[in-house]
């Protein structure tokens, strides 16, 4: 009798994880189900369905699902994939909020935007300058949101991005410092307006989620989205649950193909922009009046990648020159980006860890930097984050550089969001961790060392 009761117990607790220690924001992009693996030798791994999420949520308090999108000609707010979201074949939204019934503390919201929408991207500033078009947006939002059983709404508004840093030569530098002088032309012509039309909407959202019970409201900040420019920090922070700063991707091989360097540092290296870190945009949000309870911070579970060429430095160390994208991985097949699994699986394999055979080398003594193979950075303070490289040979292997999360860098993550008394992390996205357990055996890895880290 004792035993059973012991067993009811340990199962109640699994269902229901103690959450102190803050918020974990667990991202889902639902894009991860129909991921193209056509040609992939691994098919199996590459697609990742709602099933797969379970041994994720028990350390997850809220699970964000993206994303929807917004209509052009009507500006409600609609799901993207209608065959994957909302078709009885599948209804991966009542798949996804279903979960609450096992995880009764979990709470789902549905995010809109996060660069997912790509259709006449131009509608989410337009939205923003038309009290009938925002009136739409927020009906259409709050009924299907409350249609599917979600318990809120993420704004993951798509305003244009900051303009990555050019690499110039010696005569570039000097005009660019000419025309500086004189000021810069902005990413949008109606910055002001904009950022009034954000606060409507988020005021407007909220006193219509207000009405129904227990409803949330968050914004998530995309990277390389200027709040100074976009976000009444005082005006809008009292309207919401939560502020997710997407505190990544500041340098990317789309955005920064001729030169590699830290993706995500959580302060700035040396002679870097002094913005372009996670302190940075944590302090901005701070010093506005935004409670440190109300912030979590992004920790991406992808890799951005470069190729290395004849020109990049052999020390491997950021920044670097490099030609533009790195390879696609098996998984992701797309050139610039490898999830966490495709990273670990391109180590060298010291632990006899699980997973495809490595190509790239994880090296922590200094003195083998120059070993052929793709070596991992010893950087023991882990601020900058963890990096790995390949370099070009004589047989004609690619050379590549790789910035990337690990568990230990995640765990550094959450270790800074405790010293700063924030609200919790965010990991995005699920799909791209390690959710089979290739790399060591540990299902999601990054989620882990967060977690256990807060």
């Amino acid at each position: 009798m004792l035993l059973l009761t012991l067993a009811a117990v340990l199962a109640v607790a699994v269902a229901n994880p103690v959450t102190t220690g803050g918020k974990v924001v667990c991202y889902y992009d639902s894009k991860s189900y129909v991921r193209d693996f056509e040609g992939c030798i691994y098919p199996a791994q590459a697609r990742m369905l709602p099933l797969d999420l379970d041994p994720a949520l028990s350390f997850c308090t809220h699970l964000v699902y993206g994303y929807a999108g917004i209509q052009p000609d009507t500006y409600k707010m609609v799901p993207l994939n209608e065959n994957l979201d909302v078709d009885r074949s599948h209804a991966n939204y009542r798949a996804i909020t279903n979960f609450k019934s096992k995880f009764p503390a979990l709470k789902v919201l549905l995010s809109v935007g996060g660069d997912a929408d790509n259709e006449e991207a131009a509608k989410y500033n337009t939205l923003l300058e038309s009290p009938q078009a925002r009136t739409a947006f927020v009906n259409s939002g709050v009924l299907l949101a409350e249609q599917h059983g979600f318990d809120g709404i993420d704004l993951a508004w798509q305003f244009p991005r900051i303009k990555p840093k050019k690499i110039r030569s010696t005569w570039g530098s000097v005009w660019h410092g000419i025309k500086k002088t004189f000021g810069t032309t902005p990413v949008d012509d109606k910055e002001p307006e904009h950022r009034e039309g954000f606060t409507a909407l988020v005021r407007e959202l909220k006193q219509a989620l207000a009405v129904k019970p227990n409803m949330q409201l968050a914004i998530t900040v995309l990277p390389n989205v200027n709040s100074s420019i976009y976000y009444d920090v005082p005006a809008i922070i009292n309207l919401v649950d939560i502020v997710n700063l997407q505190a990544f991707d500041y340098e990317t091989p789309e955005r920064n193909p001729k030169e590699a360097d830290y993706t995500a540092p959580i302060y700035a290296p040396q002679n870097r922009n002094p913005l372009l870190n996670a302190d940075s945009a944590v302090s901005y949000w701070l010093q506005h009046g935004a409670p440190s309870t109300k912030i979590v911070l992004g920790i991406a579970t992808y890799a951005r990648t470069w190729k290395l060429d004849s020109d990049s430095e052999i020390s491997g160390v950021p920044p670097l020159h490099a030609d533009g994208a790195g390879e696609a991985g098996p998984y992701t097949k797309q050139e610039g980006i490898l999830s966490y699994p495709e990273v670990c699986a391109k180590l060298i394999n010291p632990n006899h860890q699980k997973g495809m055979q490595p190509h790239l080398r994880k090296v922590t003594d200094p003195s083998k930097r120059f070993e052929l193979g793709l070596k991992k950075d010893a950087d023991l303070s882990h601020v900058f984050g963890t990096y790995a490289f390949r370099l070009p040979d004589d047989n004609g292997e690619g050379g590549l550089w790789v910035s990337y999360e690990d568990p230990d860098t995640a765990g550094q993550k959450a270790t800074y969001v405790k010293s700063k008394n924030l609200g919790g992390v965010s990991i995005v996205d699920l799909s791209m961790d390690d959710f089979r357990g290739l790399c060591t055996g540990d299902k999601y890895p990054i989620l882990r060392a967060a977690k256990y880290r807060l």
